[in-house]
């Protein structure tokens, strides 16, 4: 079990400081997908650096702490500050750009050799390496090319190699299928997926792409200017969403045999520099009242493992009388 406890993740700029994830309380089960939505500059990418444990200037953990439910070596509980000296061993990350982050002058082989630090039998590595990415559906001669060698699908799969070599019990995928097409994308998600099955690991998942979370995610959390505005079970967030945010997301996709022209979410997300008192939605939201303008709603459970931040979650009644 995951669990962060009013996390509050800080960029600090020359314009001052900024609270690019705000109090985000939460618990993630062991051994299952977790997907996170929303739009860009929700806090989600943050969310995942910060799990991960990639801080440092100008990123900070500025407030709460992460419980991972993890032991290092020695039998010590693994912690926020301590997390960096376990990636790899017991979490990994799989970027959005393989390019971006495979060395463009350095052949695959030498990048997982390197990745698993100095001392090792080179050859030993090698021999597993060929071994395991033949199991992913990648060709042995594949780790002997340059990144620039081989297609985005190709690189994407490696880059999956390299985050789930040692099987690690958390990872983390920051929308690992960014610019692939869609027969690409749909072969890494079923790798990530395959992979979860052998392993039993904990993925944590962000996309864009709602259709892709109902797919493969077994719970959702929805993020809306930093903050978390839902968490549940992913066939419960869809079947009956809470929050507004989450309902016009969910709308706004297309539907096999369904023609009607689909809306995106009127207007744009406030400013993390001057947040609106309340709740940050409202300005968007049809069913806002002065409360949602003058009160921020708290993040409750309204049916059983069933999160929301909106002061009309659950009561139907209530919305139904504001939209008639």
């Amino acid at each position: 079990m995951i669990r962060l406890n009013n996390v509050v993740a800080t960029y600090t700029t020359r314009r001052g400081s900024i609270n690019a994830v705000d109090g985000i309380n939460l618990e993630i089960p062991d051994g299952i997908t977790l997907g996170i939505a929303g739009e860009s500059g929700c806090g989600k990418s943050t969310l995942m650096k910060v799990i991960y444990g990639d801080l440092g200037f100008p990123l900070t953990l500025s407030s709460g702490n992460i419980e991972y439910g993890l032991n290092d070596e020695r039998g010590k509980a693994i912690t926020s500050k301590t997390i960096r000296r376990q990636w790899f061993r017991h979490i990994s990350y799989i970027p959005q750009s393989s390019m971006s982050s495979l060395n463009p002058v350095t052949r695959i082989r030498d990048q997982f050799v390197d990745f698993q630090g100095p001392g090792r039998n080179k050859a030993k590595i090698l021999t597993q390496v060929r071994a395991y990415i033949q199991q992913l559906g990648l060709p042995e001669e594949s780790i002997d090319s340059y990144p620039h060698q081989l297609s985005g699908g190709m690189r994407q799969r490696i880059m999956v190699a390299m985050a789930t070599f040692f099987q690690p019990e958390i990872i983390l995928a920051d929308e690992p299928t960014t610019a692939l097409d869609v027969v690409v994308q749909k072969s890494i998600l079923q790798l990530l997926m395959n992979l979860q099955e052998q392993m039993g690991n904990t993925i944590i998942f962000v996309s864009h792409d709602m259709g892709v979370h109902y797919q493969i995610t077994h719970r959702m959390l929805v993020m809306y200017a930093a903050k978390a505005v839902e968490y549940g079970s992913s066939e419960t967030v869809f079947s009956q969403p809470l929050h507004p945010y989450t309902r016009m997301l969910i709308e706004s996709l297309p539907m096999v045999g369904d023609d009607q022209m689909r809306q995106g979410v009127p207007g744009s997300p406030p400013s993390l520099w001057s947040v609106p008192q309340g709740c940050r939605f409202a300005a968007r939201c049809s069913l806002a009242t002065d409360l949602c303008r003058e009160k921020e709603p708290a993040f409750i459970e309204h049916r059983p493992g069933h999160f929301a931040a909106c002061h009309y979650a659950g009561n139907e009644q209530k919305v139904s009388e504001k939209t008639a």
